[in-house]
């Protein structure tokens, strides 16, 4: 497995790493990704899921760099205290490697907020600080107010056929050294990157490299400096297929075949806000009915 720098901290992560985000599929999927190198797993309190992830760490801690969330609604000081030692039961682990902000919370100073997380660094339960989901401008805001210990890292929504954060968040955390943590690098369901390929370009292209579908399209993120992707797998088969994906690249002449025969966009920013607003429930319900959508029409809610 090839690891990255995660910004300056001077540690580098698994350029693959596992993610939790409705993931029910029990220690075991889990504990062979970790076999197979993807020592680098990120879940949340609100994922319901640290308790697995703490299961599957056990007995091999100290090799695994463990991710996860603070909830918005917990954003005030204490409160980010209250919640940090939570996850720390729940993963049954006496220090979280990289503890972020879950979302941005308007209601709440942003340095308020970071003040605890320092204060989890100086104490010893959390060794690095990150957000997920910021916006430049909030991003910006948030280093600024970081006084101790810097921000290393922005876990945003990034794949194949999603390329939002490409306008101005993707260059910006590059130019500033920040790592880029990849979620649904295969989309919210790998079918939702199909869509976006009714050309065949991806099963093209895997035939080309002798790799899959999925290994294509998660290697297209990681050709992105200072970009790791935590795809979530659901089977011991397609958590070991994701783990595939790293130790070789595409070339770009490939890279740049995909961009051209893939259906990709960016979301305008009226379309960002408006789902970064939505409660989940309203959104579950719209990709439950985007699902029963032509192709053509699903893509649109990709």
């Amino acid at each position: 497995m090839t690891s990255k720098p995660l910004s300056n901290a001077g540690v580098s992560i698994p350029e693959v790493g596992l993610g939790t985000w409705e993931y029910r599929a029990g220690v075991e999927p889990l504990r062979r990704g970790l076999d197979a190198g993807a020592l680098f797993i990120d879940t949340a309190e609100s994922y319901g899921t640290e308790p697995v992830v703490g299961h599957a760490v056990a007995g091999i801690r100290d090799r695994v760099f463990v991710a996860t969330k603070v909830s918005p609604e917990h954003f005030r000081f204490d409160d980010v205290l209250k919640a940090a030692d939570a996850s720390l039961k729940r993963l049954r682990i006496d220090r979280i490697d990289l503890y972020q902000l879950h979302r941005p919370n308007d209601a709440v100073p942003v340095e308020e907020t970071l003040a605890a997380m320092e204060r989890l660094v100086d104490a010893g339960k959390v060794r690095f600080i990150g957000v997920s989901n910021f916006s430049v401008a909030q991003l910006e805001r948030a280093r600024k107010a970081a006084r101790k210990y810097p921000i290393v890292s922005n876990q945003v929504r990034y794949n194949v056929v999603d390329r939002t954060i490409e306008a101005d968040l993707l260059k910006y955390c590059q130019a500033s050294g920040l790592t880029v943590i990849a979620y649904s690098p295969l989309g919210r369901t790998f079918q939702s990157v199909l869509d976006c390929d009714p050309d065949g370009a991806l099963a093209d292209m895997a035939r080309l490299t002798g790799r899959t579908m999925a290994q294509v399209a998660l290697n297209w993120c990681l050709c992105a400096d200072g970009v790791v992707a935590i795809p979530k797998g659901n089977s011991t088969a397609h958590v070991v297929e994701n783990c595939g994906a790293s130790g070789w690249r595409l070339t770009a002449e490939q890279r740049r075949l995909l961009d051209r025969r893939i259906r990709w966009r960016r979301r305008g920013r009226m379309e960002a806000f408006v789902r970064g607003v939505l409660p989940p429930p309203i959104k579950r319900a719209v990709r439950d009915i985007a699902q029963k959508l032509p192709p053509g029409l699903r893509r649109r809610f990709t």
